[in-house]
């Protein structure tokens, strides 16, 4: 059994959420991106204090998304996370924004379609993986600055759905008849059933060495 405290502010939509055994029992969403730091702590109380059937002493574990995502946002997010294990002496989740977005397209498509999450990162720029069906890793967690060529090689072979904030840019790009574009948003649901897979698998972060997943350097408009 697992009781694991969820937390993703990696994105514009940020959510806490309380899942046992990879079902969510209570969940607390937040769609203004400028307000996460200031919403995450009240958040968990206001989830705690509503599933009065457990207290925070009762978690098994602390799931967070670690990115790729918002630079500030994932810096909150394991912050928060890492806080709460160290003071609950808890073990660490950390979740793949990228995987949590394929997680919640692969029961809705065809098992033999290739699933292509991919996350704005300004300009041309991507957040970007490549998966099957089963989640398996085809192409890893990169940053990429898309042109016509991106994914040539497995769009010939293959069929695609590309989805997320970043796959707007792509669509005006791609002319392969394999290339499919939907939209799809994850949910806390998506979050819970990968943090408790990998509870069950006892696949930890260390505590003092974890970092957010940025997969690019911060980039910062100069001041003049």
């Amino acid at each position: 059994m697992s009781l694991i405290l969820n937390i993703d502010t990696a994105t514009d939509q940020a959510s806490v959420s309380l899942a046992q055994n990879g079902n969510v029992l209570a969940e607390r969403l937040n769609s203004k991106p400028l307000d996460h730091a200031a919403w995450i702590h009240v958040a968990v109380k206001e989830l705690m204090d509503s599933y009065n059937k457990y207290e925070i002493k009762d978690l098994d574990a602390v799931a967070v998304v670690a990115g790729p995502g918002s630079y500030t946002g994932i810096r909150v997010g394991m912050a928060t996370a890492k806080g709460l294990c160290y003071a609950l002496k808890l073990p660490l989740i950390c979740v793949n924004t990228l995987q949590v977005m394929a997680h919640a397209t692969n029961k809705a498509l065809s098992s033999s379609l290739l699933l292509c999450p991919m996350l704005d990162a300004r300009r041309m720029e991507v957040f970007t993986a490549l998966y099957d069906a089963s989640l398996q890793e085809l192409v890893e967690p990169c940053a990429m600055i898309l042109d016509k060529d991106s994914f040539s090689e497995w769009l010939r072979n293959s069929e695609i759905v590309f989805f997320g904030s970043g796959s707007n840019k792509w669509k005006d790009l791609v002319q392969h008849p394999n290339a499919i574009f939907k939209a799809f948003v994850y949910s806390p649901a998506s979050i819970a059933a990968i943090s408790n897979d990998t509870f069950i698998q006892q696949n930890f972060s260390g505590l003092a060495y974890s970092e957010p997943i940025y997969l690019k350097d911060f980039y910062s408009a100069r001041k003049e």
